[in-house]
């Protein structure tokens, strides 16, 4: 068996006994031969990672807790929700965030108008999200998908929507604009490659954007959010100790203001609902 391997923070070449790289002096975990599966179903489907799902029994959970709300109400059904169900539940509205609500920001990037609406994101989610809390790592995933969420529907909100407005999409855009970002850092030929994979995936998704009643002023914002923090967060190898800390600690504080968020939503809905 080869002994060599690749130090993942400065490309050196090191053994497959190194705990800690001899040139950037970073700590060096097992290979991924050698920890085994860590999927939470069981390495039957190995791309999975933790945040990616548990934002998506999030936005399930909040799916099926809209539907019944609006079925119950007897102004939607499970397959299309009704729009003053998502303002209930805190979809984004221009007038009430103008108006001071600004948690919405939050909230409606975890709602869905309709099943295929949140089968689509979802399924882009499970793929993307993980490729990107690979390449990134947990605390700068959590920061990019929070920053392009809140941004993008603050982006939507400024263009004055006089509709609800929900969906995970402006996050996604995040994220494609986290991957660009991170081709255009990396001049090597697997730069490129991320690049011309990604920039793909943009044209798709601003193509849909042009469609009936989806939110492009969202999806702009949010690739916006996600490109910025990405690029101006410098690549996820190279960074110190210290460094890695910073970006745990912004984790947490967005992972505090989505808790505060809900939070809110909860204190209005119980409130004001209808």
């Amino acid at each position: 068996m080869d002994q060599r391997r690749m130090c993942p923070h400065c490309r050196a070449f090191i053994t497959v006994n190194d705990k800690t790289c001899p040139y950037c002096n970073e700590v060096v975990g097992p290979r991924s031969v050698e920890r085994g599966s860590s999927s939470p179903i069981g390495g039957l489907i190995p791309q999975v990672r933790f945040n990616t799902i548990i934002i998506l029994v999030i936005n399930f959970g909040l799916y099926l807790a809209t539907s019944l709300y609006s079925m119950n109400s007897g102004r939607g059904s499970a397959m299309n929700l009704d729009a003053q169900t998502l303002f209930d539940f805190g979809a984004m509205y221009a007038p009430a965030i103008r108006g001071g609500e600004w948690w919405r920001l939050v909230t409606a990037g975890f709602l869905h108008g309709g099943l295929l609406h949140i089968l689509m994101n979802c399924w882009v989610l499970f793929d993307l999200g993980a490729q990107v809390e690979e390449l990134y790592g947990a605390s700068r995933m959590l920061v990019i998908y929070f920053v392009s969420n809140a941004f993008g529907f603050y982006v939507s909100s400024l263009v004055s929507r006089n509709s609800p407005s929900a969906g995970a999409s402006a996050a996604l855009c995040g994220l494609i604009g986290a991957m660009i970002a991170l081709g255009l850092r990396d001049r090597s030929g697997l730069g490129a490659a991320i690049r011309a994979v990604y920039i793909r995936w943009l044209i798709y998704i601003l193509l849909f954007s042009f469609l009936p009643g989806v939110d492009m002023a969202a999806h702009v914002g949010g690739l916006v959010g996600g490109f910025g923090v990405a690029y101006l967060g410098g690549e996820p190898r190279f960074e110190s100790s210290t460094v890695k800390k910073l970006w745990q600690f912004s984790a947490g504080c967005c992972l505090l203001l989505t808790a505060v968020s809900f939070l809110k939503m909860y204190l209005w809905f119980s409130r004001y609902a209808q």
